[in-house]
């Protein structure tokens, strides 16, 4: 099946609000995650959403370093290898901060709206524009102007409001004060009076969540924080519940209970990098040391081309990559939910 059309991609979000579950959304920086990515929806028989980080695209372009370039070729191929599987994909670029608008987002834009005028689907389905190291006001003036270039060429954006802490592709917010990591329901008001007018897009609200890996309790998550944004705005708007499409920034080591609590106050996404990227190295180091003289041309000898091909070792990669990933959409309780398989 082909890369998710723009009216595909509304009914995923809005069948996983209303089921009350979430897709994955996993960062891929290669031909590897992509197809470990695809196979473990496939596996799974849910739609899923794979995307692509600034790091993510220089990675993909080797010593070029070009984020757009790299993002451009990992989602071509998405588009190809998508045509093989029965389930839907949705292709997406994570955080791009204000630096990175020019040299990344732009850049990407421009190439979905050439294709868009030769009568082709734009590249990408959604983009995310990180502004949340920025005043809120802003934030949104520059969420306005990229939604509004997006909602033309019917692909959706994808905000932060609040700050996820943490590290993640070099960007560092270690340091922002705690009280940054708690997105009010003032601020999620103001978010949705900006961007609602304009269409459909995603919110990612803080609620303490943080990119990595932490030991527990280093992270206090108040999940509360989603209901009572959700219900601001819909007292704002006397809309039906849970109005708001909110994404899970952050979640490596949540417990299976505040992810299932998050999927009650609308969250249709979360973002899945930490625990794959750990999933698909932990094979390859096994490999290397249970194969040490065969990966190694020791003391004179040749070595054995069977433990050093890479295919040897990344196939392993894959392999476990791609269960974690079908693991992603159990614990998100979006399997068997492909609106191919319905």
């Amino acid at each position: 099946m082909p890369i998710a059309t723009y009216d595909q991609y509304c009914q995923m979000l809005d069948r996983a609000k209303d089921g009350g579950f979430a897709y994955p959304a996993i960062n891929i920086v290669g031909l590897e995650s992509l197809n470990a990515a695809m196979q473990g929806f496939a596996e799974a028989k849910s739609d899923g959403i794979i995307q692509v980080s600034t790091g993510g695209g220089a990675h993909a372009t080797g010593a070029m370093k070009d984020m757009a370039l790299g993002a451009r070729v990992i989602a071509e191929a998405a588009h190809v290898l998508a045509e093989k599987y029965d389930v839907l994909i949705a292709l997406h670029t994570d955080h791009c901060h204000p630096k990175n608008l020019v040299p990344f987002l732009d850049p990407l834009i421009a190439f979905s709206r050439e294709r868009v005028q030769k009568g082709l689907p734009p590249l990408f389905n959604s983009h995310m524009f990180d502004g949340s190291e920025l005043p809120l006001a802003e934030n949104l003036e520059i969420s306005v102007k990229y939604q509004k270039a997006l909602a033309e060429m019917n692909m959706l954006l994808e905000v932060e409001i609040g700050v996820v802490g943490g590290e993640e592709d070099g960007h560092d917010t270690s340091g922002v004060g705690k009280e940054k990591l708690y997105t009010t329901p003032d601020d999620m008001v103001t978010a949705n009076e900006a961007l609602a007018p304009l269409g459909r897009y995603m919110l990612a609200a803080t609620f303490g969540n943080v990119h990595g890996v932490y030991k527990p309790g280093n992270v206090v998550l108040k999940p509360k924080i989603l209901r009572d944004g959700q219900d601001a705005v819909q007292q704002k708007l006397s809309t039906d519940k849970n109005p708001l499409y909110l994404v899970f920034h952050g979640g490596s080591g949540s417990s299976q209970e505040e992810i299932h609590e998050t999927l009650g106050y609308g969250v249709i996404k979360m973002n899945v990098d930490t625990d794959t990227q750990y999933a698909f190295t932990r094979p390859l180091v096994d490999h290397m040391f249970k194969n040490y003289d065969g990966v190694l041309k020791i003391d004179a000898e040749v070595g054995d081309k069977k433990a050093y091909d890479p295919r040897a070792y990344l196939k392993k990669g894959i392999a476990n990559m791609k269960d974690r990933v079908r693991q992603a959409v159990t614990d998100l309780k979006a399997e068997g939910t492909s609106m191919l398989h319905a």
